[in-house]
């Protein structure tokens, strides 16, 4: 496994996506929001899915000079019309409506259709907190899992990211699918061979299996708890509800109707909205209480979390968003480490065009 510098992928993807005919503005967004979820140790939606994205490019599902733009609006929401383009372009520009709709109304929303897969929750979600907001950030995705008795596909992995500041301490950043494990990991796995922890996935016949591939031969990802006996119908819940305010709400694709984010698979013929949708919050602090107030007592609560006594073998309680500030810290001077299966697939994109990794 080797270790690339951050500004090595960032002018690696910038320039790529370049190539695409993106605009500078618009590369550089979808570098910055593609590259922090290698920083946070999410390497799975990181420029290991860039040449992905090149392929929806290629397959004319993924429009490089999007006009983006709010379809309508009152003064505390938006839908975001994202044109076809790359979610890591559609959805920060969301973001910033609810940040800006929080700042009129004390609380912004947003919900997005006939946008693409738009990267990590969590980069949306943290854009609220340098303006004393809690920023919210879920989006719907391919259907590669069945809810509780089900062995259809009906549902994506859909995330929920929380972004909540504080004073002295760090801010709390919740980040995370609404399934056992997001397929990202499990394409980990794959190029790995490892196989997979028993409650990730079920085979075709709706069996659990530990098979990495199983959703490949035709099983599914499981919700949030595995089975039933572990709670899988609260996933399936959650997963629900990110579905309906993601695209329901907006216009977007639902469901199994949601566009496969891997270009060999065609999107339904019979679609009933337009792209994959997202829905992102913002709450300005002061709307509730004093912002000074409010994130003094984030500390006091961060901090009594903390100092919670840990189970024999193990060190502490994390808050959320720990692991992923620390690994920032660490890769940003030490390097990404890129497993071979990665390197190897950007190495043959930038061979395409022209551009050295």
């Amino acid at each position: 496994m080797n270790t690339f510098s951050y500004q090595q992928l960032y002018e690696f993807t910038y320039n790529i996506l370049l190539k695409i005919g993106c605009s500078e503005t618009d590369a550089k967004i979808a570098t910055e929001v593609l590259l922090s979820a290698d920083l946070r140790g999410v390497d799975s939606h990181g420029v290991a899915r860039l040449s992905g994205y090149v392929r929806l490019w290629e397959k004319g599902r993924i429009n490089a000079t999007p006009n983006v733009h709010v379809s309508y609006e009152t003064p505390s929401t938006a839908v975001v019309d994202g044109d076809g383009g790359l979610g890591l372009v559609v959805a920060p520009f969301a973001m910033q409506v609810a940040i800006e709709k929080a700042k009129n109304a004390g609380t912004g929303w947003v919900s997005v259709k006939n946008s693409n897969h738009y990267g990590i929750a969590g980069y949306h979600a943290m854009m609220a907190l340098e303006h004393d907001m809690i920023g919210l950030s879920l989006t719907n995705a391919s259907p590669l899992v069945s809810p509780t008795f089900s062995k259809e596909r009906m549902l994506g992995t859909n995330p929920i990211s929380v972004a909540i500041p504080a004073d002295k301490q760090p801010p709390f950043v919740a980040d995370m699918a609404t399934t056992t494990a997001a397929n990202g990991k499990l394409e980990i796995l794959q190029r790995k061979e490892m196989d997979a922890p028993l409650g990730w996935v079920q085979d075709a016949d709706g069996i659990q299996t530990t098979d990495a591939n199983g959703v490949k031969k035709g099983g599914a990802l499981l919700p949030l708890g595995g089975d039933r006996e572990h709670g899988s119908h609260k996933g399936y819940i959650l997963g629900s509800v990110v579905d309906i305010f993601s695209a329901v709400l907006s216009g977007a694709n639902y469901g199994p109707w949601v566009p496969p984010f891997v270009a060999f698979l065609e999107p339904d013929p019979n679609p009933v909205g337009k792209g994959l949708g997202h829905f992102f919050g913002a709450m300005r602090v002061d709307a509730f209480r004093p912002a000074n107030e409010f994130k003094t007592h984030m500390d006091n609560w961060i901090s009594r979390f903390r100092a919670a006594k840990p189970i024999e073998g193990h060190d502490k309680v994390l808050i959320p968003g720990d692991p992923e500030r620390e690994l920032e810290t660490e890769r940003m001077s030490n390097g990404i480490p890129l497993i071979k299966p990665v390197e190897d697939d950007l190495r043959a994109l930038g061979l395409k065009f022209g551009v050295e990794l």
